[in-house]
């Protein structure tokens, strides 16, 4: 009896050892796709190209140290986009508060042309506010679907919701969008 469950043991402990290598192996073959995939939606939350590559390289790496644990190898694509959505958020708000820093011991300044460089970007920095002010599980199916082109399925299997609360997230989201500008338009008029 010790003997059959030492064996059973080692046969089990051989099983997962092969499905590593071959989850792994896997990986690898892809991971060009994963980073393209991660940096998409890093550049959609930080909006620059630099340190969406730090993030999409951060992510990747994370997924890969840890892609033994995942259970179901099917959802590494929507995992990988929740680890990289984390991790650019979680490097927005380091670069934020580095830049209050910043600003904070620089100390006062008089802006130089401000009304022609306020001007120059202000419908991209209202729609990146607005986009920014919109709730997290609205902002990305809004990323994964108005910007990357991903349609509401595949956006549906990659954060793992019915396709119908995709949907609809996608309404609220657009919806918020477009009044959240239509306020910035009306009072930029007004004001």
């Amino acid at each position: 009896m010790k003997s059959e469950m030492s064996a059973l043991l080692s046969e089990v402990q051989r099983a997962a050892v092969d499905t590593r290598d071959v989850v792994a192996r896997d990986f690898e073959e892809q991971i060009s796709d994963y980073l393209r995939l991660a940096f998409r939606v890093a550049l959609g939350v930080l909006h620059n190209h630099e340190g969406a590559e730090d993030v999409a390289q951060e992510a990747v790496l994370r997924a890969f140290q840890n892609v033994d644990r995942l259970r179901n190898r099917e959802r590494l694509r929507a995992w990988i986009v929740r680890v990289a959505w984390r991790l650019a958020i979680d490097h927005r708000r380091a670069d934020d508060r580095r830049k209050r820093r910043e600003l904070t011991a620089a100390g006062p300044r008089l802006p130089v042309g401000a009304e022609e460089l306020a001007a120059s970007n202000e419908f991209e920095r209202s729609l990146l506010a607005a986009m920014d002010a919109l709730p997290e599980k609205l902002r990305i199916v809004l990323l994964l679907a108005g910007i990357e082109g991903y349609n509401t399925r595949e956006v549906a299997l990659l954060l793992r919701l019915p396709e119908g609360t995709v949907k609809s997230r996608l309404h609220a989201a657009r919806k918020k969008l477009a009044e959240r500008l239509q306020w910035i338009a009306e009072s930029t008029r007004h004001g």
